[in-house]
């Protein structure tokens, strides 16, 4: 494996009726507050009620920024930002789900930057500060909540950019799985998808002696296999809720990556689409991925074979390992499909008008992807086998 360092600073903070530590982690950090949340969804589940109790127990000053969008938007963060600075906040909260945390992970590395937060976003300017935050987690899917990551879309531009900083992790994250449960069944499916592929993208790589790694991977992609199909008939079960709650955080607060290099070429793809089409990533990624290993298999084909006999148990007894490989990446779509996962572009509606498009969005820093080194040409290929 190669040589690396681990730190993750954030506090998880896990379990039913856990919100009650807020009461003990707000008041290290000052009590004028940014409450960050999205489309209304905690107020119907009575989350926002109970937030704004303990804030007022703590006699905070607390100041809204609401409707964050699915794919969070510029316009949001500069909105949160001049808020902050407006009102002198101490703290940003985040309550929601991955958008949510990724727009205040943007928030707060621009309210002390003196200049436009999209440079630090494009990448062309690095934060070395940030306006602490910390999470109440409402959906299982991104990882954000232990980890800096954040992806926002500039709509002026169409572009829709990862990034990551040092100084981009929460101070602490709540969750508690009963707030999970009035996530619909399709948000819910999308979740699991993405959890999936934060998995994928941190297991295909040409790394040696990575068993370890290998097993942690295997064994979160089948958990969630085995828990999916009870999940989505039972969607208020607290412990199935609980497991995948747990999965996604584990699936991308960087543990699985240590001594590997990932590959996360595919959320590129797929940013680029809803970066266009303002599709749910979720349901982006469950139609490009399968194609996009298609696409590589070839550059290892024995990874792909450990894949479809390790976590599909697709038995390998006369059969070519590309046989192999091809059917436990055939395996990862009918599972997908089985959970209500979209296939094709044209579930949404999307045909091939703007793949040169997108092509260029998904390939805009000159370079994508580590497994195999992608071309233009490959990503049309790739949404060309996607329609």
């Amino acid at each position: 494996m190669k040589n690396f360092s681990y730190r993750n600073p954030t506090k998880l903070i896990f379990g039913k009726g856990q919100i009650e530590e807020l009461r003990n982690e707000l008041p290290k950090y000052g009590s004028k507050v940014l409450l960050v949340y999205g489309g209304g969804s905690i107020k119907r589940n009575g989350l926002y009620e109970e937030v704004q109790t303990i804030l007022a127990s703590l006699s905070a000053e607390v100041f809204e920024l609401s409707g964050v969008e699915p794919n969070p938007r510029l316009s949001s963060v500069q909105k949160g930002i001049n808020m902050a600075r407006e009102n002198s906040v101490d703290f940003i909260l985040a309550v929601g789900g991955g958008s949510v945390l990724d727009c205040v992970k943007a928030i707060a590395v621009g309210v002390p930057y003196q200049g436009d937060v999209w440079d630090i976003i494009k990448g062309n300017v690095k934060a070395v500060e940030a306006l602490p935050f910390g999470a109440i987690l409402t959906l299982a899917a991104t990882g954000s909540e232990m980890n800096n990551n954040s992806v926002i879309t500039n709509w002026d531009t169409q572009e829709k950019i990862g990034w990551s900083s040092t100084v981009s992790y929460p101070e602490f994250s709540i969750l508690d799985p009963v707030y999970t449960y009035s996530v619909p069944k399709d948000q819910t499916v999308y979740g699991m998808v993405d959890i999936m592929s934060h998995v994928f993208e941190q297991y295909f790589h040409h790394v040696k002696n990575t068993p370890l790694q290998d097993r942690f991977c295997e064994s979160l992609l089948k958990t969630v296999i085995e828990t999916a199909p009870q999940l989505i008939e039972n969607l208020e079960d607290y412990d199935l809720r609980e497991t995948i709650l747990y999965t996604g955080t584990i699936a991308l607060n960087k543990s699985l990556g240590m001594g590997t290099q990932g590959e996360w070429s595919t959320h590129d793809i797929e940013h680029a689409v809803s970066a266009v089409y303002d599709i749910p990533h979720g349901g982006g990624l469950a139609i490009l991925f399968p194609n996009w290993m298609k696409h590589v298999l070839d550059e290892n084909v024995g990874r792909f074979v450990q894949f479809a006999t390790r976590v599909f148990d697709i038995v390998p007894d006369g059969k070519s390992e590309r046989e192999v490989a091809l059917e436990g990446i055939e395996a990862l779509r009918q599972f997908w499909n089985s959970i209500g996962a979209p296939s094709r572009l044209a579930d949404y509606g999307i045909g091939d008008e703007n793949l040169e498009l997108m092509a260029d969005k998904a390939f805009a820093k000159g370079s994508l992807g580590v497994f195999k080194n992608l071309t233009k040409e490959d990503i049309v290929e790739i949404y060309r086998a996607s329609l």
